[in-house]
């Protein structure tokens, strides 16, 4: 297979994280280290991923035997996955294989989702994929799921409830669908985070873009993966018709979230500096958005 390595920007995060680490902030990396973006195209969700993780060292280097392993998809919209609005169901069964392959103990699949919890789960054809492929899907509508944790070190939502899967695993594994949003432009890595919180509300009355990087703060993503076998450039983050649709069957992986969704924004052309919680998130420490500080190596399926 054809490979292209580019050098675009960013600060190294950690290929693993010390399991259960709630603390997504991390000290400046040494000078000259970049951090790593894996760009996949043209293959079908499984291949993408298979080809991406092979590059990151394969699954075995995020998901150690016995580890309790977190996969946190899109899935917030009553929609069937030709439709863009969630993370395809291929990728979230391929990622539950190979976390029980790896020998993880159990694997959870969850969201707190916008639309009725049933029909999400079920109509995003998420839940029987995950089941299928001997995951757990984990409910989320109910406040007694969420606990409370502060973050000091947050701009704005300094306390906020957080799943308690997300609290609770070993790893934690992001895998959020790109697409476009009325509110925030764009739904990459970061925007994933609104998913883990129980009072979305506050979120968007309150700083959307500052409250989207102090989510991020609650967790750091043991690996990032952007679902972009199918995209939404326009009329986020449900979608109106399949005409909203484009299929470009790419897939972005990193361990750095604030670098994956700089390389996400440019896919669904829109600048990053125009993406605010991008530039809050690289203040927070989470990850860089400068260009010049990342590899981006560039594959194909």
């Amino acid at each position: 297979m054809k490979r292209r390595t580019f050098l675009m920007s960013g600060a190294a995060l950690a290929v693993t994280a010390p399991a259960a680490s709630l603390v997504a902030a991390e000290p400046p990396a040494a000078a000259g280290v970049k951090s790593k973006v894996v760009a996949v195209r043209d293959g079908e969700p499984e291949a993408l991923f298979r080809k991406g993780i092979a590059e990151l060292g394969g699954i075995a280097a995020f998901v150690r035997p016995g580890q309790k392993v977190v996969v946190k998809p899109n899935i917030g919209w009553d929609r069937a996955p030709e439709y863009g609005a969630n993370t395809n169901p291929l990728l979230v069964a391929e990622f539950v294989r190979q976390c029980i392959a790896a020998g993880a103990s159990q694997v959870e699949v969850f969201d707190h989702t916008c639309n009725n919890w049933e029909r999400c789960y079920r109509n995003s054809g998420i839940a029987e994929a995950v089941t299928q492929a001997g995951g757990k899907m984990v409910e989320a509508h109910d406040r007694e799921s969420y606990r409370e944790v502060s973050r000091p070190a947050a701009g704005s939502m300094k306390t906020a409830l957080i799943h308690r899967a997300i609290l609770d695993a070993d790893v934690f594994i992001n895998v959020p669908i790109l697409k476009h949003h009325g509110g925030a432009k764009v739904t990459a890595a970061l925007k994933n985070f609104m998913g883990l919180v129980w009072d979305r509300q506050y979120m968007h009355a309150h700083n959307l873009d500052q409250c989207i990087a102090d989510a991020a703060l609650y967790r750091k993503p043991d690996l990032n993966v952007i679902d972009a076998y199918r995209i939404m450039p326009t009329n986020g983050p449900r979608g109106v018709t399949l005409n909203d649709v484009r299929t470009v069957k790419y897939q972005i992986l990193s361990t750095d979230i604030v670098a994956a969704d700089v390389l996400a924004c440019k896919l669904l052309r829109t600048k990053p500096a125009d993406v605010r919680y991008v530039a809050l998130a690289a203040k927070h420490g989470l990850g860089t958005d400068d260009e010049s500080r990342m590899d981006v190596v560039r594959l194909e399926a």
